[in-house]
C-alpha cells in the first residue's frame, strides 16, 4: 500500500528538473553524479513496470502519446530524507495520472540482512519489487505477455522520446525523428540483419584495420549507421550513458516497418528486464568504462558467479546441512575438465567456515597419483593447522586433551601420521618413532577415524575435498570410506570431483561408492554438463556488460563451438579478443564484434589446441619454466622453486614465475607455493614438451635437482627428484653405475614413505629399486639385498599385501648365510603367516627357529608334565612383587630372539595347540628369571598367571590375579617403554582371562574397550576383535544397557567387515542374536554367517542357555548348560558366568525332575560363588545371596529367604548389576507370591519390571506386566 501521509506526490517534469540542477551541481563528482543516474533509471523502470502492468489500449479518452509522456506521471517521494541510507531511497513509486493507478517500488528489508555496513554504504545495485494499486485492468493481458497488435512496440517507440527527456533534461530534439516516430511517410529503415558479405575481403579488411591499431574501425564497412544510431551518439555526447543511449536506439528501431534490427526491442517486459538489470549492478551495466587510450579492455566475468548450477548447489548445500546436524555425507561430482566441478565445490567454502566448519582440500593429478594416500593424509594434516588458527590457548587445551583422553599412550601414532599435531602442544611432538613399532595400513585408517572422530562433530563439521579423485586408488578411497561410515561420532562431508569421461566402469571411484551405499553412508552422484544457452548468454553478457539480448548471437556461436563448457568458454571468448574478432570500441564505449566474420572464421572446437596456440605464442624462457612446472603436476613448493633457482639453468626462474602469473598461467597457492590455474593449462604446458622427449625431459630435471640437492635434507621434494629420475628410467639401460645408484635413491625415499606411514608411495618406490638390480644381485650387492628385501616385505605386510611380503621375507631366509641374519625376517614371517591364517606353518617356523637357537621343546606335554613344570617354575618365581620385577635386568639379544619365538608360538598354540601353553609360558618365565626381563617376557608371566587362575588342574586365583597386576604394573611404568604393539594382546590376556575374578566387570569391560582401540590402532587386529567380544561378554553380564550394546555389537561387526575377519564377526554375531532376542520378542532374523566360519559348540550352549533362562525356557536352558559344564577342556570363561544361571534355573528344572544331580547344583554353584566373592565382592556377593535366597526358599525358611532376597537386591545395585538386581527382585516377588502376601509381591514385581526396563529388555518386562495382571485378575 502507497503511504500518503509519508510521501509527497511530485509531477514528473518538475522532478526532472530538479534532478537536472542536482546533476549540474556535482559535475566534478563522480559519485554523486552516478547517485543521480541511479534515481533517475529508477524512476524509467517505475514507469515501464507501470506500462508493462496496465498496458491498456486506447479507449477514445486517451491516446497513447498522451499516455506515455512526462506529464502524464508523478513520482511518489519520501519525505523523511534523514532516515535513507541511499540517496535513492526516497523514490517510491510511480503514479500514472491518466489511469489514477499508482505503483509501489519497495526494496526488500531481507536484503539489507545479507550485507555488511561497508557493502550497504559502498554498493548502488537496487532489487526492486513492484506492485500495482489498482491490479491490472480486467481483460488486459497479463504481466508477461506480449501484446500482437502493435501497441507495445508504439509504447516502445514513444518510451524512448520519454527516456530521452528523462536523462537530457530536454524536449525530444530532432524533427526527422519525431517525424519517424510519428509514422509519417516513414521511408523503411535499412535493415541490421545479417547480409552476405565477402568474408574473405572482410576479414582481410578487419586484420588489416588491427595490424594498424585502429580497434575503434567498423567491424563491417559494408554497413553504415542508421538514423537511430547516429541519434544515440549524440545522446552520448550529452554524456547520457551509453547503455541508456543504446536502449534509446532499439526502442526507435522497434517501430520501423518492414525487417528491424536484431537488437530492437519487440515488448515492454523485455525493456523493464533491461532497466532492472541496469538497477542490479549498475557499475556493470548502466555506468560508462572508462578505458585509458593506450588500455586494454579486460572481459568482466564474474569470477565469483556459479552460472547454471543452482540445483548442484543446492544439492551440495542441502547436504552439508544435514552433515551439520551430526551424520556424514559423500557426494561424488563427476563432468568434463573445465566443466566448473572445482568452482562449484569451492562455493560452498564460506557457509562451512560462517558455521565453524573446517574445510580441507587435496588435488590429485597424473603426477600425484604416485601417492595416492599422501592426499588424504595431508588433506586431514591441514586440520592442525586451522583449528591452531581458530582457537585460543584454552581452546587448544580443551582439543588436545580430548585427543590424549582418546588416543593416551599412543599418540605417537598421530605424530607420526600428521606431523602438524605439534602445533596443537608440544605433548604431541615425538623425535623419533618408539622401537620396533610398526603402523600398517590398518592401523593408519584407524589412527585417522578416531581423529576426526575426536575433531570433527555438529558444530565443527568437517567438509574434505578431493579434486580430481580419478588419479586417487582403492586405498586412499578405503579410508575415506572408513572415516565416512564411523558410527561413533565422525561428523565430515565428503566431495570427491572426477573427469567421468576418464575413468572406467571399474575404477575404484565406483567401488566406493557401492562401499559407502552398503554402510548406509547417504551419497549422491550426479555429473555436470555445459551450461545452457541461456546461462551461458548471461555469463558473457556479465562479461561484456552488455544487455542479454544484444549478447545473444555472439552467444549462440560460443555454444555451438563450446558446448557450454564454461572453462572452454573463457578461453574461446579470449581467443576471439586475441584474433581481433571481439574488441572494445572507444568511440561507442562498448565491446563490438562482427557476427558473420566469427560465424565463417575456422576456430577450433578443441580446448587444447587453443591454449597450445597461446603457449606456443609466448617467450621461449616463458615457456620453458611453465613446462617444468607441468612436470611436478599442479602445483610447486616454494622449496622446490628454491633449489631450482640454484642451477644455472633456471637461475632466472622467479622472473618468469612473475611473468606466468601476469599472463594468468599460474597462481600462488596460499602457501608460498605456485600452482596452474587450470588442469587444462598444466596439459598444455606439459604438451609443450614433445612426446618423444618427455622422458628426457623429466630425467633430465630430476638429474638436475639431485645434483643441486645432494647431501642437503631436502624433506619432500627428494620424492618429486626420485620421481622425476624414474620417468626416464629407459634410458639407463646400459649404464650399471647409474643403474644401482637410482637403485639406492629409490630405495632411500621407500624408506622415507615408510618412515612416515606412507606404505603405498614407499611400495612403488621399492619396485623400481628391485628393478634396477642386476641378476646377481645376492651375490654382488649382499647387504644392500637384504635390507632392500626386508624394507620391500615391510612394506607389503603394511599395505596388506600379504603373499608379497611373505615371498620376500622367504628370498632373504633362502640367501642369508647364518640364522642371526635371518631372524629378523623370520619374526616377521611368523607374524605374517598368522595374519594368513596359516597357524601350522606359523608354529613349526617357530618350533624351528627355537630348535636352532639351542631350546629343547618336547613333542607331548601332558597334565603330570605341566603340573611338575608349574611347580619347577613357582619356586623360581618365589614371592616376586612390583619392586623385584622392576629391578630386573634387561635380557641379552640371543634370548630376547628366544623369548620372541616362544611369545609368537605360544600366542598361536592358545587356539591351536592349547596343550602345550603352560609348557610355553613356563619355559619363558624360567628364561626371564634366569637370564633378564623384555617385553617379550610380559605376556609368559601374563599367560602363567591366567593357567593359574583358570586351570583346575593347579588352580591359585589368589596367586594368578597377585602376578597379572604386578606385570600390568610394570607395563604401566613404562619399563619397555610404551608397548603399544604388545597393548592389544595384554588386555585380552589380563582382562579378559584373569582380572574378572578381583576386579569388577566394568572396568574390565573399560579396559577391553581399549584395548580395542590399542590393537586397530598397531594393526593387531586379531586380539583387538578378541577384545572386543570379550568387552560385549562382560557388557552383557554387568547389566549394560541392551540398546547400547546392540549398537556396540554393529560397530564391532562394522569393523570386522571391513577387515574381512569372518570367523570373529561369526562369534560376533552370536552376541548381536542374544542381544537382539532379550530386547524385543520380534522375529529375529540371523544374517548369513560367512562359509569357512566355525561356532565353536560351547560358544552356541552359552548363548543358547542366556537365551532360554531369559526367556524362562528352563528345560532348553539346563540342556545347553549341562554340556558346558559337562566340558572337560575349553569353556573356562563361558562355566563361571554360566554357572549362576544354571544353578538359578535348576530349581525350576527341580520341580519337573527330582533327580539328586539337579538338587546338587544350587549347593555347588553356591560353593564356587563364595570362593570368588573372597576375591571379588563387586562381582560375585550378590550372586551368592540370590543362591542363599532361592535355597532358603526351596527349603521353606521364608525370614531367611527375605533377608538374603534384600541382600540379593541391594548388592547388585551396589555393583550396579541392573539386570541381576531385576532377577533378584523378580525371584524375591514369586517368594512372597508362593507364600500369600501378594503386596509385597507386587511391589517386587513392579521393582523388578523398572530393573529390566532400564536394562532395555522389553522382553523381560512384558513378562512381569503378564506375572502382575495375573496377580490383580
Amino acid at each position: 500500500m502507497m503511504a500518503e501521509s509519508t510521501d509527497s506526490l511530485v509531477p514528473l517534469r518538475s522532478w526532472i528538473k530538479d534532478e537536472a540542477k542536482k546533476l549540474n551541481n556535482c559535475q566534478n563528482d563522480r559519485r554523486k553524479k552516478k547517485e543521480v543516474i541511479v534515481r533517475l533509471t529508477t524512476v524509467a523502470y517505475g514507469i515501464a513496470e507501470m506500462l508493462k502492468l496496465v498496458n491498456s489500449r486506447p479507449n477514445g479518452k486517451h491516446s497513447l502519446e498522451e499516455e506515455v509522456q512526462i506529464d502524464n506521471f508523478c513520482v511518489h517521494v519520501g519525505r523523511e530524507a534523514d532516515s535513507f541510507q541511499h540517496p535513492w531511497d526516497d523514490i517510491n513509486g510511480i503514479r500514472m495520472i491518466s489511469t489514477g493507478s499508482s505503483l509501489t517500488m519497495l526494496e526488500p528489508s531481507y536484503l539489507s540482512c545479507l550485507l555488511s555496513e561497508e557493502e550497504k554504504d559502498g554498493q548502488m545495485g537496487r532489487y526492486l519489487e513492484v506492485e500495482l494499486e489498482p491490479s491490472i485492468v480486467e481483460g488486459s493481458p497479463s504481466e508477461g505477455t506480449v501484446s500482437t497488435d502493435g501497441n507495445d512496440n508504439r509504447r516502445c517507440q514513444l518510451f524512448a522520446r520519454l527516456l530521452y527527456e528523462l536523462f537530457s533534461h530536454q524536449p525530444f530534439p530532432d524533427e526527422d525523428v519525431c517525424t519517424r516516430i510519428n509514422g509519417d511517410n516513414c521511408p523503411r529503415e535499412p535493415a541490421h540483419k545479417k547480409t552476405k558479405v565477402d568474408h574473405l575481403s572482410s576479414r582481410k579488411e578487419l586484420m588489416l584495420s588491427r595490424a594498424r591499431g585502429d580497434f575503434d574501425n567498423k567491424a563491417d564497412s559494408t554497413q553504415t549507421d542508421s538514423t537511430f544510431q547516429v541519434f544515440a551518439r549524440k545522446m552520448q555526447e550529452l554524456g547520457i550513458p551509453v547503455s541508456i543511449c543504446l536502449m534509446t536506439q532499439n526502442l526507435l528501431e522497434s517501430g520501423l516497418n518492414g525487417d528491424k534490427s536484431g537488437d530492437a526491442y519487440n515488448s515492454l517486459r523485455v525493456l523493464s528486464e533491461d532497466l532492472h538489470l541496469l538497477l542490479l549492478d549498475p557499475e556493470r551495466f548502466l555506468f560508462d568504462k572508462e578505458v585509458g587510450e593506450h588500455d586494454n579492455a579486460d572481459l568482466l566475468y564474474r569470477k565469483e558467479k556459479l552460472y547454471g548450477r543452482d540445483r548442484e548447489e543446492s544439492l551440495i548445500t542441502d547436504a552439508f546441512c544435514r552433515v551439520s546436524r551430526g551424520k556424514s555425507e559423500a557426494i561424488l561430482i563427476g563432468g568434463f575438465s573445465g566443466s566448473g566441478k572445482s568452482k562449484l565445490v569451492n562455493s560452498l567454502r564460506d557457509r562451512v567456515d560462517a558455521v565453524g566448519g573446517y574445510v580441507l582440500t587435496y588435488k590429485y593429478d597424473d603426477i600425484s597419483k604416485e601417492k595416492p594416500l599422501f592426499g588424504v593424509v595431508s588433506a586431514l594434516n591441514q586440520l592442525c593447522a586451522i583449528i591452531k588458527e581458530r582457537n585460543t590457548s584454552k581452546g587448544l587445551l580443551a582439543i588436545t586433551n580430548k585427543l590424549k583422553n582418546a588416543f593416551g599412550d599412543d599418540y605417537w601414532l598421530l605424530a607420526s601420521l600428521l606431523p602438524n599435531i605439534s602445533l596443537l602442544s608440544f605433548d604431541f611432538i615425538v623425535n623419533e618413532k618408539p622401537a620396533s613399532e610398526t603402523i600398517n595400513l590398518r592401523s593408519l585408517c584407524f589412527t585417522l577415524v578416531r581423529f576426526v572422530r575426536v575433531l570433527s562433530s555438529p558444530v565443527h563439521p568437517i567438509m574434505l575435498f578431493l579434486d580430481d579423485v580419478q588419479w586417487a586408488d582403492d586405498t586412499a578411497l578405503d579410508v575415506i570410506h572408513s572415516i565416512l561410515s564411523d558410527t561413533r561420532g565422525s561428523c565430515m562431508f565428503f566431495v570427491g570431483t572426477y573427469r567421468d569421461n576418464e575413468v572406467l566402469s571399474n575404477h575404484a571411484i565406483y567401488n566406493f561408492v557401492e562401499k559407502l551405499e552398503a554402510s548406509n553412508v547417504p551419497t549422491k552422484k550426479f555429473s555436470l554438463t555445459g551450461l545452457n544457452q541461456e546461462d551461458l548468454t548471461t555469463m558473457i553478457s556479465d562479461a561484456l556488460c552488455l544487455y542479454p539480448r544484444i549478447c545473444k548471437p555472439l552467444s549462440d556461436i560460443v555454444f555451438q563451438k563450446t558446448k557450454g563448457n564454461p572453462f572452454f568458454v573463457l578461453e574461446f571468448m579470449q581467443s576471439l579478443c586475441t584474433r581481433g574478432l571481439l574488441w572494445y570500441n572507444r568511440q561507442q564505449k562498448r565491446w563490438v564484434w562482427n557476427e558473420s566474420i566469427i560465424r565463417s572464421e575456422e576456430i577450433t572446437d578443441n580446448v587444447k589446441y587453443l591454449l597450445a596456440s597461446k603457449l606456443n605464442g609466448l617467450p621461449g624462457n616463458l615457456q620453458g619454466v611453465l613446462k617444468v612446472l607441468a612436470c611436478f603436476g599442479t602445483s610447486t613448493s616454494e622449496q622446490l622453486i628454491g633449489y631450482l633457482s640454484e642451477t644455472i639453468e633456471y637461475s632466472a626462474i622467479r622472473d618468469r614465475l612473475d611473468d606466468a602469473i601476469s599472463g594468468g598461467f599460474i597462481e600462488k597457492d596460499g602457501k608460498g607455493g605456485f600452482k596452474f590455474v587450470h588442469d587444462k593449462i598444466r596439459e598444455a604446458a606439459y604438451n609443450l614438451i614433445p612426446t618423444s622427449d618427455k622422458n628426457q625431459f623429466h630425467y633430465d630435471l630430476g638429474k638436475l635437482l639431485h645434483a643441486t640437492c645432494k647431501g642437503k635434507e631436502v624433506g619432500d621434494v627428494q620424492f618429486v627428484i626420485v620421481s622425476q629420475i624414474n620417468r626416464g628410467l629407459q634410458l639407463i639401460e646400459s649404464h650399471p653405475s647409474l643403474r644401482m645408484e637410482i637403485a639406492e635413491l629409490n630405495m632411500k625415499a621407500g624408506n622415507v614413505g615408510l618412515d612416515r606411514s606412507d606404505f603405498v608411495t614407499a611400495n612403488s618406490y621399492f619396485s623400481v629399486s628391485l628393478s634396477l638390480l642386476p641378476e646377481d644381485h645376492w651375490n654382488s650387492m649382499y647387504t644392500f639385498c637384504r635390507s632392500l628385501y626386508f624394507s620391500v616385505a615391510k612394506a607389503a605386510y603394511s599395505s596388506a599385501n600379504l603373499e608379497k611380503a611373505q615371498k620376500a621375507l622367504q628370498k632373504i631366509i633362502d640367501e642369508s648365510k647364518c640364522l642371526n641374519e635371518k631372524l629378523d625376517a623370520l619374526h616377521l614371517l611368523v607374524t605374517v603367516l598368522v595374519e594368513r591364517d596359516a597357524q601350522e606353518q606359523a608354529f613349526t617356523t617357530s618350533f624351528e627357529v627355537l630348535l636352532q637357537l639351542g631350546e629343547t621343546i618336547p613333542d607331548s606335554f601332558d597334565k603330570r608334565d605341566a603340573r611338575a613344570m608349574v611347580k619347577k617354575t613357582s619356586k623360581i618365581l618365589g614371592d616376586i612383587s612390583e619392586e623385584s620385577m622392576s629391578k630386573m635386568k634387561e635380557v641379552d639379544k640371543k634370548t630376547e630372539y628366544i623369548l620372541m619365538f616362544y611369545n609368537h608360538i605360544s600366542g598361536v598354540a592358545f587356539f591351536a595347540k592349547p596343550a602345550m601353553v603352560p609348557y610355553f609360558s613356563c619355559r619363558m618365565m624360567q628364561l626371564s628369571m634366569e637370564n633378564g626381563i623384555s617385553k617379550y617376557s610380559i605376556g609368559s608371566f601374563l599367560n602363567y598367571a591366567g593357567m593359574l587362575c583358570n586351570n583346575k588342574v593347579f588352580r591359585n586365583i589368589e596367586g594368578g590375579c597377585r602376578l597379572g597386576r604386578i606385570v600390568m604394573k610394570t607395563v604401566s611404568s613404562k619399563r619397555f617403554g610404551s608397548c603399544s604393539d604388545q597393548k592389544a594382546k595384554l588386555c585380552f590376556q589380563y582382562y579378559a582371562l584373569i582380572a574378572y575374578y578381583s576386579e569388577p566387570f566394568q572396568h574390565c569391560r573399560d579396559m577391553l574397550r581399549e584395548g580395542v582401540e590399542a590393537g586397530l590402532g598397531t594393526g593387531d587386529v586379531r586380539y583387538s576383535f578378541l577384545n572386543a567380544l570379550n568387552s560385549i561378554r562382560l557388557g552383557l553380564l554387568s547389566g549394560k544397557n541392551l540398546q547400547d550394546l546392540l549398537k556396540e555389537t554393529e560397530y564391532y561387526l562394522s569393523m570386522m567387515g571391513k577387515q574381512k575377519d569372518n570367523q570373529t564377526k561369526a562369534l560376533m554375531l552370536m552376541f548381536h542374536e542374544t542381544i537382539s532376542l532379550l530386547i524385543s520378542n520380534s522375529e529375529y532374523t540371523a544374517p548369513t554367517i560367512a562359509t569357512g566360519s566355525i561356532i565353536p559348540p560351547l560358544q552356541h550352549c552359552f548363548h543358547k542357555a542366556l537365551q532360554s533362562f531369559f526367556k524362562s525356557r528352563s528345560e532348553r536352558c539346563n540342556h545347553f548348560a549341562e554340556k558346558i559344564m559337562q566340558a572337560a577342556e575349553g569353556g573356562r570363561q563361558h562355566h563361571i558366568f554360566i554357572t549362576f544361571y544354571y544353578a538359578l534355573n535348576s530349581f525350576k528344572v527341580a520341580e519337573i525332575v527330582h533327580t539328586k544331580k539337579i538338587n546338587a547344583v544350587p549347593d555347588q554353584a553356591l560353593s564356587a560363588f563364595r570362593a570368588a566373592a573372597e576375591h571379588s565382592k563387586d562381582n560375585f556377593q550378590n550372586k551368592v545371596e540370590l543362591l542363599e535366597a532361592e535355597l532358603y526358599n526351596r527349603d521353606g525358611e521364608n525370614d531367611k529367604a527375605k533377608a538374603s532376597y534384600a541382600a540379593a537386591i541391594a548388592s547388585a545395585r551396589l555393583s550396579k548389576f541392573i539386570h541381576e538386581e531385576g532377577l533378584a527382585c523378580e525371584k524375591a516377588a514369586l517368594h512372597h507370591k508362593k507364600i500369600g502376601e501378594t503386596s509385597e509381591a507386587l511391589n517386587y514385581f513392579t521393582k523388578a519390571q523398572e530393573c529390566y526396563k532400564k536394562w532395555g529388555s522389553q522382553v523381560k518386562a512384558d513378562e512381569i506386566e503378564r506375572q502382575i495382571e495375573l496377580m490383580q485378575m
